[in-house]
């Protein structure tokens, strides 16, 4: 079955957008790939919400190789044309994750989204942040700079945003070095808005690219230790990610039609003795999700993250909250809680 577009024009643009950011993410890190010498290529897996009807979308994935552990490069867009009882009218997004296999080279995640109610109004969602194994003071100052450029007089707000959203309370410290967040972010200026969505989506993306390459050309021999430290790192992403992080929750908890794509973003590998430690110094009810995602791990202290695997772990996602609701309120927030289930209905 095809996917179904959706008639609003905005929404349509949108998807133009992420599409056109999806092709040129993918395009750089596979120009990359050659540059190195190594053969690597992302390959295509779409997905359908409702067999189409109400959209879907495609994800460009790269497997395990010498280049990366994990990379995803997901868009989508979900629409309600056809049901006027629902107040979300569409929501269309770019949402990647890249982690080298060089512990040396830093992961990023890039979210853009517009997000349009049945009424005609709309905002935008921009999250961009860099996410080191090993930190690199170098590499943290030319993303800050990058950021602060692709972000011109909104960087003081998203920045501080971005600190908020990545804050890990239960082990006193962030996900990533430098982040950028702005939620439900709109101007008088639909035009200037959707500009602006598109040069902070290049600017990153080439600039990620850049630092990608320096990083992985100058990289030192890699050592057992700093192998160890990646993989801590990690296993902090899978914490925040299935603990903290709202948009994860979100998808998962609306509908199952995207469950592998939706958990993505999770590395090929993980400390699972580490993960296990961290659940005493959870708040109840979250220390029990720890246990559970623990317990959809596979034995052994590495747990390699396999598709079945993180169907698991997204089934312990959603029993916990439908059993916790409550819990919902102790996750990731910048200055706007945005949505965290379907509540648009």
């Amino acid at each position: 079955m095809q996917r179904e577009i959706t008639q609003s024009i905005r929404a349509i643009q949108a998807l133009e957008l992420v599409t056109q950011l999806q092709t040129q993410f993918v395009a750089g890190l596979e120009q990359l790939g050659k540059i190195l010498g190594l053969d690597t290529q992302f390959d295509p897996v779409e997905w359908l919400r409702d067999g189409g009807s109400h959209g879907g979308g495609v994800r460009f994935c790269a497997g395990e190789d010498a280049l990366f552990n994990r990379a995803s490069v997901n868009i989508s867009q979900v629409h309600y044309d056809d049901d006027p009882t629902k107040k979300l009218g569409s929501a269309t997004a770019i949402s990647t994750i890249i982690h080298p296999q060089n512990p040396h080279a830093p992961s990023i995640h890039i979210h853009i989204s517009w997000t349009e109610m049945r009424d005609g109004n709309g905002y935008w969602r921009m999250m961009a942040d860099l996410n080191p194994s090993l930190e690199n003071e170098s590499n943290k100052q030319t993303f800050t700079q990058l950021l602060k450029e692709a972000s011109g007089d909104t960087y003081a707000e998203g920045s501080a945003q971005g600190d908020r959203y990545f804050n890990i309370p239960a082990l006193g410290r962030h996900r990533g070095v430098a982040h950028f967040y702005l939620e439900q972010y709109k101007t008088d200026s639909p035009e200037t808005d959707f500009a602006f969505a598109q040069s902070f989506g290049e600017q990153v993306i080439d600039g990620y690219v850049d630092i990608l390459t320096s990083s992985l050309k100058q990289a030192p021999v890699v050592t057992t230790q700093n192998k160890n430290d990646q993989l801590a790192y990690h296993t902090l992403y899978l914490f925040q990610v299935l603990t903290l992080d709202r948009g994860t929750t979100s998808g998962l908890m609306v509908h199952n039609q995207n469950d592998l794509g939706i958990m993505g973003s999770i590395p090929a590998r993980v400390n699972k003795a580490l993960l296990e430690s961290w659940a005493n110094k959870c708040d109840s009810p979250q220390d029990s999700l720890v246990r559970d995602l623990v317990a959809a791990l596979p034995g052994g202290e590495i747990s390699p993250i396999t598709h079945p695997v993180k169907l698991n772990l997204a089934q312990a996602v959603k029993a916990h909250y439908k059993n916790h609701p409550e819990a919902l309120a102790m996750q990731a927030r910048g200055n706007v809680t945005p949505p965290t289930v379907d509540n648009h209905k």
